[in-house]
């Protein structure tokens, strides 16, 4: 399925990226554009400390009117950066793209079949699919295994990964989603796909080939503390609270004018 019916645009979080960010931006395009999308890409620096943002935007964004580049200094978390970069998207397909590339974006014609065969509004990869080809420490497997877990007792989510930086959304999802979703950080995607699935949209899996090019972070007790908390809290606004079915507002239509943003100001 290479011809969509609409225009896909890729978001792309980064954050220190700068020794990779052009090799893996233009990979995107060249990939993007042999699959005959219609697209744009949409790098977010969120803040990073080293030169990522500008060397994004010297590298191609200044030379391609489908490639847009907006940066901010301070680190928000990831969750923040798909959202402010979907609030430029024009669309009709948002995808969201770790800018590591650990991830291949040629992978997403079977999300894009997966969406169209199923009927589905939102499909993600998922590295716990029978299908997926990941190669990661056994010890990573267990604890995130053992998160999904926990997240599928706590919200009835019929998935079993929620954390997989590759996923593809019908952009009117998002545009119902986004005005509830209140995290940030880590646990952004999952309230996203909560909220989306209490919205009645529906969500299918895709196996990904996840290619780890860098060394893992080890993973901090502050860290462990902050996806805990927030998890909680997601739990708590859905089935305490309700806050979930007590808003019901889109965002305003995609600001399509935006072409190249570099700190806070538009060029």
């Amino acid at each position: 399925m290479s011809r969509l019916p609409g225009k896909v645009s890729v978001v792309m979080p980064a954050f220190n990226e700068a020794p990779h960010i052009e090799r893996n931006l233009r990979e995107t395009v060249d990939t993007l554009t042999a699959l005959g999308y219609d697209f744009e890409v949409i790098v977010v620096d969120d803040g990073s400390g080293d030169e990522t943002g500008r060397v994004a935007g010297e590298s191609l964004a200044q030379h391609f009117s489908n490639i847009h580049v907006l940066r901010y200094d301070r680190n928000e978390g990831k969750g923040n950066a798909v959202m402010r970069g979907t609030a430029l998207a024009s669309g009709d397909y948002i995808v969201f793209l770790d800018a590591d590339m650990d991830l291949h974006p040629a992978q997403l014609p079977v999300f894009f079949e997966i969406m169209e065969r199923e009927n589905a509004d939102v499909v993600i990869g998922s590295k716990l699919h029978p299908d997926s080809h990941v190669n990661y420490p056994l010890s990573r497997r267990i604890a995130t295994t053992g998160y999904y877990t926990l997240v599928r007792v706590l919200f009835g989510l019929p998935l079993r990964d929620t954390q997989t930086g590759l996923k593809l959304f019908k952009a009117r999802v998002l545009r119902r989603v986004f005005p509830k979703v209140l995290v940030k950080r880590f646990a952004a995607d999952i309230e996203m796909l909560v909220v989306a699935h209490s919205l009645g949209y529906r969500i299918r899996e895709a196996p990904v080939t996840l290619s780890f090019q860098r060394r893992f972070n080890r993973i901090r007790l502050r860290d462990i503390k902050d996806i805990a908390q927030d998890t909680l809290a997601i739990f708590y606004r859905l089935n305490i609270l309700r806050y979930y079915d007590s808003i019901d507002e889109e965002w305003p239509a995609p600001r399509q004018e935006i072409k190249v943003l570099t700190g806070a100001k538009q060029r």
